[in-house]
């Protein structure tokens, strides 16, 4: 058996390697799609600071080696009317920091694991604090990769926490805008072969705790679901996505329905860019069941834009077009709300105080490059109620207005400016400022004070 055992670790370790990239890979959120076994080559390298820290070779040869690297984040936000004025003494502003410290130990072209550690606080943050603003130390991702050839494919088996993500991240996300992402504990399959990555996972979100290595998967939620994407990375041209994702939440609530939910998520993107336009489309369509009651919801979303490259600061003009189907009769035994499960942070923006449930919404913007490190976006939104008989929801479902106080649809209009600066690849900056005036549906169901909000933040990354 021992015999047995070393046979197959030794063929693991020594069978054929990928072909590598010759150049930096991308810096990603995640990081753990950043493959740096191409500095293992003493040529390969720029002289570059953080080449030191990827890919050390632990044994002759490379063949088991290890890449670190390192994100730091400073964050300053202030905000004015937080809920339209509901609470006067919301009005706050603070500091948020993390630490997002990580090891990739690689063993051969098959054995692989990853770790990264959460180091998360905030600064004069009026309390209490919640789980996405504060994790002082925690293992946001800890998991172990086996990759095996399938013929002309690559198939890799992963388990432990992760971070998951999916196409626009609409429905699985990090939730990276956030001061602490989202991760998962989890299994996932993913086979690779030409432009088809299908991916299969199964797992259950984790809780952030703000204690030391408190984090606990939630038992009360989980997610599961296959999604194939075609054609992603390609650079120009269309890439295509289908899936099918589960969730199970037992203690779920809409205005219309509570009680345990499951529920079944069937949807497509369409994606890509070429002659300067760009385009991002996605259906999804939604059935299960809530305390007895049937699921029927839907939504579509688009981001659609062009870009002038030959013009002066290089323009783009864009739309995003949203609309998410809310519940039109609580008394007739059907859901209607759609449920995002686990979207991004800022959804429609450094701002975003409802989120993508019973909604309706058209975002034009404007970008321009003002060098090659500054560039300048400014954008509009308008918020519409999709069903008169339900009412206006936060970003993670919960119900901030009742829509039985109302039969008006319009939410209200949101504007926006960001600069953004970047430096190479390691250091990023922002600044942003945002205000929400409140529509007719705020004014005819509480406060409507106009919100203003202010974000800065620094990143250095490698």
């Amino acid at each position: 058996m021992r015999r047995w055992r070393g046979a197959l670790v030794a063929a693991l370790l020594l069978q054929s390697a990928p072909v590598l990239a010759e150049t930096p890979p991308p810096l990603t959120n995640s990081r753990y799609d950043e493959d740096y076994r191409y500095l293992l080559d003493p040529a390969a390298g720029s002289g570059a600071f953080w080449e030191r820290f990827k890919a050390i070779p632990l044994t002759p040869g490379g063949t088991v080696s290890l890449s670190t690297g390192l994100e730091a984040r400073l964050r300053g936000e202030a905000v004015r009317n937080s809920g339209w004025g509901q609470d006067e003494s919301r009005n706050d502003a603070y500091g948020l920091w993390r630490l997002l410290p990580y090891a990739d130990l690689r063993a051969g072209p098959a054995l692989r694991v990853f770790g990264q550690l959460i180091m998360a606080g905030s600064a004069g943050k009026l309390g209490p604090e919640g789980a996405p603003d504060v994790d002082r130390t925690d293992l946001l991702q800890g998991f172990a990769d086996l990759s095996v050839p399938l013929g002309d494919a690559q198939g890799t088996l992963r388990a432990g926490r992760q971070m998951l993500a999916y196409g626009s991240e609409r429905l699985i996300s990090l939730r990276y805008g956030a001061n602490v992402p989202r991760a998962f504990d989890a299994v996932t399959g993913i086979v690779q072969s030409g432009p088809w990555r299908v991916d299969g996972f199964l797992g259950r979100p984790v809780r952030a705790a703000p204690d030391l290595f408190d984090d606990r998967r939630d038992g009360g939620r989980s997610a599961w679901g296959l999604y194939a994407t075609h054609g992603a990375g390609s650079g120009l041209g269309t890439g295509l996505d289908a899936y099918y994702i589960g969730y199970s939440n037992r203690a779920a609530s809409f205005e219309g329905g509570q009680g345990r939910e499951e529920r079944h998520t069937f949807g497509t993107r369409l994606f890509g860019k070429a002659d300067g336009w760009d385009w991002n489309w996605e259906a999804m369509l939604q059935t299960g069941r809530i305390d007895g009651e049937t699921i029927a919801a839907w939504s579509v979303a688009s981001d659609t834009g062009h870009r002038w490259d030959g013009l002066p600061l290089r323009p783009r003009l864009g739309l995003k077009a949203n609309i998410a189907s809310g519940d039109h009769d609580p008394g007739d035994g059907r859901l209607g709300t759609f449920n995002p499960l686990f979207p991004r942070a800022k959804y429609f923006g450094e701002l975003t105080p409802v989120g993508p449930l019973n909604l309706m919404n058209l975002h034009p913007s404007v970008d321009v490059a003002l060098s090659d490190e500054f560039s300048l976006s400014a954008s509009a939104i308008a918020y519409w109620r999709m069903s008169l008989e339900d009412g206006v929801y936060d970003l993670s479902g919960n119900l901030l207005r009742s829509g039985a106080g109302s039969r008006s649809r319009y939410i209200g209009t949101q504007g926006e400016l960001v600069l953004s600066y970047a430096a190479g690849r390691t250091v990023e900056g922002l600044l942003s400022y945002s205000l929400f005036q409140p529509g007719s549906f705020l004014q005819d169901t509480g406060p409507v004070k106009t919100i203003h909000f202010v974000g800065m933040e620094a990143v250095f990354k490698f």
